[in-house]
């Protein structure tokens, strides 16, 4: 189940919208480049795009996101579910929001 802060990200049929989710930080220059490319990518899929900065997850008293994920920022989730780290694997996305 794609359960992040509390929120349920994972899809419930077809033909609703993929959610894409990036955890990032602030001062993250490869979190920006991952958020600009994002950003051009929901444009032309029309998937709904959500920012989580881990910090301040964890400052408002969840740190589950900074302890999984705090090493690989930036991270894009697919509907709950990892899908690359470090960098947005634009390839595989565009090949898995076609489907």
């Amino acid at each position: 189940m794609g359960i992040l802060g509390g929120v349920d990200h994972e899809r419930t049929g077809p033909g609703e919208r993929h959610i894409v989710t990036l955890l990032t930080r602030a001062g993250c220059s490869l979190c920006a480049r991952a958020a600009e490319q994002l950003l051009a990518l929901r444009d032309e899929f029309g998937f709904d795009l959500v920012t989580t900065d881990v910090d301040a997850v964890a400052e408002a008293g969840d740190p589950t996101l900074r302890a999984q994920y705090g090493d690989l920022l930036p991270v894009v989730l697919l509907d709950g579910t990892q899908h690359s780290y470090w960098e947005v694997d634009e390839p595989q996305l565009r090949r898995d929001l076609a489907d």
